[in-house]
């Protein structure tokens, strides 16, 4: 499981799709209705938030938006709208890790999609996250 800090704008068809499921199963678990990946490391900032069913509707929210723009036909019914809006922390650390992460998976299987954006400098993250300083993630798996 992975759930990108990285706006999902960067990520190729199958990153955005495998996003869409993988976070629809973060949800699940944060709602209980899942015995399987309760402890999983990608969890633990939306676990440690206030209010994580909120979040991960927010997260969902712009994946199923980035998807809309591209003409994917995602279900909507899959995200309680009735979120308010987050911040959370992210380490710059993190996003420039996860950059590193996703064009090494793009040079792979989306030649052209690496070629875009290996350029790119100012990486924006997901908008449920705010940039700070820090290291890498603790919860980061390496």
């Amino acid at each position: 499981m992975r759930l990108w800090s990285l706006h999902p704008k960067y990520l190729d068809s199958k990153g955005l799709v495998a996003l869409w499921r993988e976070s629809l199963l973060a949800k699940k678990v944060l709602q209980g209705n899942t015995k399987g990946y309760t402890n999983h490391p990608q969890l633990i900032r939306f676990k440690h938030t206030k209010h994580p069913l909120e979040c991960i509707n927010q997260y969902l929210s712009i994946i199923y938006n980035e998807a809309q723009e591209r003409g994917y036909n995602f279900d909507k019914e899959k995200i309680d709208w009735n979120f308010t809006p987050h911040l959370l922390p992210v380490n710059k650390g993190q996003i420039n890790y996860e950059w590193e992460h996703l064009l090494n998976k793009l040079i792979e299987r989306d030649h052209i999609k690496f070629e875009a954006l290996k350029r790119i400098s100012n990486i924006e993250p997901h908008p449920l996250f705010e940039v700070i300083k820090g290291e890498i993630e603790a919860w980061e798996i390496q």
